[in-house]
């Protein structure tokens, strides 16, 4: 399920039945006859980098959610295209309780992460996924005020990545600024390392050498 989808759930505007078998497309919904089976996933399966946000792509100010307040740390873009570079697939996980805690909505995450992969674009580089988590258990905005197992320590936006992507699981790690990104690391079955200040880029060049 799609970050869009899964949020739309959350506050009941989206439902889902189980069907068995597989999925077909409809080029003529009205004639079955046109119905063809999905392809399998041809995607190759290759290891991923996990990055937080706040504090490891940008500089951490608290909440950020305007593109004015956004501030690229030093090496992260030149970090994602090295990734790229190399295979990796690059996915960010990152708890944004904001959205519970009424600070910005859910769309301006979207518009955010948008513009940051337009600003990756310029130097041949780019993100495949943003998975975050709008929850918490002491939000304010009723809709986003629970657990849930997205949000960081839990494992679960790792988890979904790994459900919804060919990552191979030997090779894979995550960087993050906070112990509980690397509790949801281990959780997930993938080592992390703990990113404090500096240059991204020289951070995590060795961790990739030594994991090709």
């Amino acid at each position: 399920m799609s970050t869009c989808a899964r949020e739309m759930a959350g506050v009941g505007q989206l439902g889902a039945r189980c069907f068995g078998g597989a999925f077909v497309k409809m080029q003529n919904p009205a004639d079955p006859r046109h119905a063809r089976r999905e392809p399998a996933d041809d995607r190759p399966r290759r290891p991923a980098v996990f990055l937080d946000r706040d504090g490891v792509l940008n500089v951490d100010k608290a909440y950020v959610h305007r593109i004015d307040d956004f501030e690229w740390v030093q090496g992260a873009r030149e970090a994602v295209k090295l990734c790229n570079d190399l295979g990796y697939y690059v996915f960010v996980v990152t708890n944004q309780s904001g959205v519970a805690r009424g600070y910005f909505g859910v769309d301006d995450i979207h518009r955010l992460h948008d513009w940051m992969n337009r600003e990756l674009g310029a130097i041949g580089a780019h993100i495949d996924d943003f998975q975050y988590c709008p929850y918490h258990e002491e939000g304010t905005v009723e809709a986003y005020r629970r657990v849930s197992d997205r949000r960081k320590p839990a494992p679960g936006m790792i988890l979904d990545c790994l459900k919804t992507w060919p990552v191979r699981i030997e090779g894979s790690l995550l960087v993050g600024d906070n112990i509980r990104d690397i509790e949801a690391a281990v959780a997930a079955g993938i080592p992390g390392h703990l990113f404090r200040e500096g240059d991204l880029a020289a951070f995590l060049r060795p961790l990739l050498t030594a994991r090709s």
